[in-house]
């Protein structure tokens, strides 16, 4: 096993641990000593890892966010198909260990100032995706990006709160909802016909696409038929 994959074991311990305490003797009534001993570190180690017990709860997300921040640095010939696949990996990350997730969703569910954090955190993805959109479609309107990120943020949400509650939920689920996201904006990648060799090109492109969207991809076929 790699060193990164050790450090992320051994986090995953103490975010089970952690859990496990809040459920069985309520969050507020758990100390993180007594977290640290399940865990079998020392007091200093958990708040040098974790800062606090909230934290602890939210460990995976602030994992996720970063890991989201590469990856849409990183060049996307589609930005909105990009958002689209960075929800699904945030997706397959906690339906990997559904029942560690489920017992997260039980905790925050039952502590008021847990289900507060939360809404802040959800409120960090959808921005992520706003400013990564606004980044990449210079001259996107604002509402077209924001109104998109939102609703892959929903769908996603919608979509694993299933998964959460037992239901059988397959990644294919949420691609679904995804893709019916992106037609509704216009913006799927099969939105546009494939292009003939005339002499006289007509782009056709959906009422709905975004401006921002219709020049990029008359940039890119403009390139690629030099």
């Amino acid at each position: 096993m790699s060193e990164m994959a050790e450090a992320s074991a051994a986090r995953t311990k103490v975010v089970a641990a952690a859990l496990d305490l809040f459920a069985e003797r309520g969050f507020d009534a758990t100390s993180v000593e007594q977290i640290a001993q399940a865990a079998g570190i020392s007091r200093s180690t958990f708040f040098r890892q974790f800062g606090g017990k909230d934290d602890v709860v939210f460990a995976d997300h602030e994992v996720m966010l970063a890991s989201l921040r590469e990856y849409l640095d990183r060049t996307h010939e589609n930005p909105w198909a990009a958002v689209c696949e960075a929800s699904v990996l945030v997706f397959r990350r906690f339906a990997a260990d559904p029942e560690l997730s489920r017992r997260r969703y039980q905790v925050v569910r039952e502590v008021p100032t847990l289900r507060d954090r939360e809404i802040v955190t959800v409120f960090r993805y959808e921005r992520l995706f706003d400013e990564y959109l606004r980044r990449s479609l210079p001259g996107l309107d604002p509402l077209d990006a924001v109104s998109f990120a939102a609703v892959v943020t929903a769908a996603h949400n919608h979509v694993l709160r299933r998964l959460l509650r037992g239901a059988r939920t397959p990644s294919t689920v949420l691609r679904r909802a995804l893709d019916d996201a992106m037609r509704r904006f216009g913006v799927h990648p099969d939105a546009t016909p494939e292009p003939r060799a005339d002499d006289v090109v007509v782009a056709v492109f959906p009422r709905s696409m975004p401006l921002a969207e219709v020049t990029r991809r008359v940039q890119t076929q403009i390139t690629e038929g030099i």
